[in-house]
Formats: C-alpha cells, sequence, structure tokens
C-alpha cells in the first residue's frame, strides 16, 4: 500500500498536506483582527483570496507580534503578515508584497500639547511601541531613546489615551480610520515602507511565485483596492 501511494504521489502533485501554510499575525484593526471566532481584516482577505487561487491549503493564527514574527523565521512553512519589507528584514525572508504600501506616521492625544515639526523635536518625547514590531527598529536607527515597549499595539494605544506615552507610530491608512473614533491627531511622519508576506527561509520557491503571481493578479484586477476600500481605507494617491 505503501508502495501504491507513493507511486500515486510521483504520478500525481500530492501537495495538499505537504504545502499546507502557517500564516501567523496580530491583532491589528482593520488590516487583521478577531471578531468572535472569525478572523478577518483588509489583509487577511488577501492572504485568503491569494490562497484560494492557488489551491493550497492554510491557517491564520492571531498572537502577539513577536511571537508571530519569531515564529515566521524558525518554523518551516510559515509566514508573517502584513510585514514591513526594509533593509534588515530582507535576508530573514522569503517575500511576496505588496499587501499595501504605507507611510507611519506618529500620533498623539488630542488635547496632550505635544507638538513637533520634524523627527528631531520629536525625540524628546516618549514614544510607544511594540516589541519586536518594526517601528521599534526604525526609531531606535533614527535616534529615538525615550522608548515604551508593550507587548502589542492595542496596549500601546491605551497608553497614549491614557497618557501614560506622548507619541505612537501607527499606518497611516489606520489612523484615518482610528481618527473617527478616537481623540487622536497626527505630528509628523516617521516612514514609509512596502508591507508584505514574510515566510520562513526555507520555503518552497514554486509555491512562493505561485502565492506572488496570484497577489498581482489581485492588484491588477482593482481586488486589493476594493478590499481596502470595504474597511474604510482610500489607497488612492
Amino acid at each position: 500500500m505503501k508502495k501504491l501511494l507513493l507511486l500515486a504521489c510521483l504520478a500525481l502533485p500530492c501537495t495538499a498536506h505537504a504545502q499546507s501554510v502557517t500564516f501567523t499575525t496580530e491583532d491589528y484593526a482593520p488590516f487583521n483582527y478577531r471578531e468572535g471566532k472569525e478572523i478577518k481584516g483588509a489583509t487577511v482577505e488577501q492572504v485568503e483570496k491569494v490562497m484560494a487561487a492557488i489551491g493550497v491549503d492554510y491557517t491564520i493564527e492571531i498572537m502577539p507580534w513577536a511571537r508571530a514574527f519569531s515564529l515566521a523565521r524558525t518554523a518551516p512553512m510559515t509566514c508573517v503578515f502584513a510585514t514591513a519589507h526594509n533593509g534588515a528584514r530582507d535576508p530573514l525572508f522569503k517575500w511576496v508584497e505588496p499587501l499595501l504600501i504605507d507611510r507611519n506616521i506618529l500620533i498623539t492625544r488630542k488635547g496632550s500639547g505635544v507638538t513637533a515639526g520634524n523627527l528631531d523635536e520629536a525625540k524628546k518625547y516618549t514614544v510607544g511601541t511594540q516589541r519586536e514590531d518594526y517601528t521599534e527598529t526604525i526609531l531606535k536607527e533614527k535616534g529615538f531613546t525615550k522608548l515604551d515597549v508593550a507587548s502589542d499595539f492595542n496596549a500601546t494605544l491605551r497608553k497614549l489615551l491614557g497618557g501614560r506615552i506622548d507619541m505612537m507610530p501607527i499606518s497611516e491608512l489606520y489612523f484615518e480610520k482610528l481618527k473617527v473614533d478616537q481623540p487622536v491627531e497626527m505630528v509628523t511622519v516617521l516612514s514609509a515602507q512596502p508591507m508584505g508576506i514574510a515566510c520562513e527561509k526555507n520555503f518552497p520557491d514554486d509555491l512562493l511565485t505561485r502565492m506572488q503571481a496570484a497577489l498581482d493578479k489581485l492588484i491588477a484586477d482593482g481586488d486589493q483596492k476594493q478590499i481596502f476600500l470595504k474597511y474604510g481605507m482610500n489607497l488612492s494617491e
């Protein structure tokens, strides 16, 4: 029987189990978040459509960002999203991108009195971010020393709204949605970068190529833009 199964796999592409992919991400609405038992969001929908297009099994798990990032670096057949692609991270993963092109801005709570016309002026304030998030690296590279590092985005936001930190970095796309519900305002621009799917270094190249082709088609067909509009984000330049 084992011999027959082996012969069958040689004749047919037996990839459903062998190429099952685990995706990790964080709770960061409206990009990726849990609503009841369902995981949803603008980047989640893109991952779902990509994997449906290529017919490969997958799971998506939400966890603290540091753990999500670490698993994608060490666990076979694992990818983390949406991950900022920068010089430091480039050699750590294989990439499928862009899920979006985004700017990160520094925000404060309304009425805080925090003002900064540029990053040098912003360095005198305490800035909150998340452990192992790329913004932690960016802030350190740009010379920020008064950092408050929390376990996840929501913990940082609570600190900002509670007056325990002065500023925090946030996706500009998310800020447009957040400011409708929360008393926050922009201070200055921190950085700009592509955000993508980052896969473990031994991830199969053929599967990566198929995923990239499916994402390229999603973008070319206008489906990516429609997904972001669905979640209240306008990607027009």
